[in-house]
């Protein structure tokens, strides 16, 4: 079983930053790929970033390239979104979710049903 829990939402205006954080339980944090997701209104749920178990592979969504960076420092059992110039489009609630097989997978998983655990969300809103 693994529990995962975000803090560092809020409300911030447009050109801001927050640092999202998600604290994961499970003696075996190490060894998933982690990602985060968002979901606006009325909206379906939508890939953000996604690291690798080491630590060594990112990948990100086009739309926060250059703005947003995933980190985990793997001591810590928590994997960071520092989220920088932040646009009111980037309003909506973010999830952070493990995928426990990602060691064994090719390449980072950008597909939300591939995430097994997912955290209870924290909402994120930027104003104009």
């Amino acid at each position: 079983q693994v529990q995962l829990v975000e803090s560092g939402g809020g409300l911030v205006q447009a050109g801001g930053s927050l640092r999202l954080s998600c604290a994961a339980s499970g003696r075996t944090f190490s060894s998933y790929t982690m990602g985060w997701f968002r979901q606006a209104p009325g909206k379906e749920r939508e890939f953000v970033a996604a690291i690798s178990w080491s630590g060594g592979s990112t990948d990100y969504a086009d739309s926060v390239k250059g703005r947003f960076t995933i980190s985990r420092p793997n001591v810590k059992n928590t994997v960071y979104l520092q989220m920088n110039s932040l646009k009111p489009e980037d309003t909506a609630v973010y999830y952070c979710a493990a995928d426990v097989l990602g060691r064994h997978r090719q390449r980072l998983s950008l597909n939300r049903d591939e995430y097994a655990y997912w955290g209870q969300g924290t909402q994120v809103t930027v104003s104009s």
